[in-house]
């Protein structure tokens, strides 16, 4: 991570997400920003760690992008949800992007711990200026049942969310506990690191808010 200080204070902000979620949160700080999607492959490579492929995804999102636009700090972020196997090796889970995977992930989290990592990225082209960061939560799941689960999924369809939950509604009723330092990560966007970097870059929040 480089955090060296640069003054990028009146750059343009750019969301390297289609997501909305993570568009609400970075709206949540009432700052000017545009989304724009950074259409790169996701897939992760042999052996790549959670955490390094959280962090990789995160920064080619914001690349991607930023080599459009320059002169703008530009935010990447991407989660990886993973689970340690009775054997000790560890799966990683993505979106599902189906009923049936998501109720299969929620079944493989049922009793269990699952750590989620979530990369966070800012860069400007302009001055080669790179900060980046992966958050952990981990997350308690209660033990449910198949038909807890169906319901579940039936009701909040939660299927473009890593993991096949939405904590900032129902899915909450599916966890036991949650050990995090910023419970936004496990939404998709870690704002405190967010807001870490926005700074490192000269750019402060609070003086950027919308009229």
């Amino acid at each position: 991570m480089d955090s060296s200080p640069h003054n990028s204070s009146d750059a343009k902000l750019i969301l390297a997400s289609t997501s909305r979620y993570r568009r609400a949160q970075l709206e949540t700080l009432n700052i000017p920003f545009d989304c724009v999607a950074p259409n790169i492959d996701e897939s992760a490579t042999e052996n790549e760690l959670s955490t390094a492929l959280a962090e990789r995804l995160s920064i080619q999102k914001a690349k991607a992008i930023s080599i459009l636009h320059p002169e703008a700090l530009v935010i990447g972020s991407d989660q990886v949800a993973e689970l340690r196997n009775p054997d000790g090796s560890t799966s990683q889970f993505g979106k599902s992007l189906s009923v049936e995977r998501a109720i299969g992930q929620l079944k493989r989290f049922s009793g269990n711990t699952v750590t989620f990592y979530t990369g966070l990225a800012i860069i400007r082209q302009s001055t080669n200026h790179l900060f980046s960061a992966v958050d952990t939560v981990t997350v308690k799941f209660r033990r449910l049942t198949d038909e807890q689960i169906t319901r579940y999924v039936a009701i909040e369809m939660p299927l473009d969310c890593a993991g096949s939950f939405k904590c900032e509604g129902l899915g909450i009723r599916l966890f036991e506990s949650i050990e995090s330092s910023d419970p936004n990560s496990l939404i998709g966007l870690p704002l405190i690191k967010t807001i870490e970097g926005l700074l490192s870059f000269g750019y402060d929040p609070l003086f950027h808010q919308n009229q």
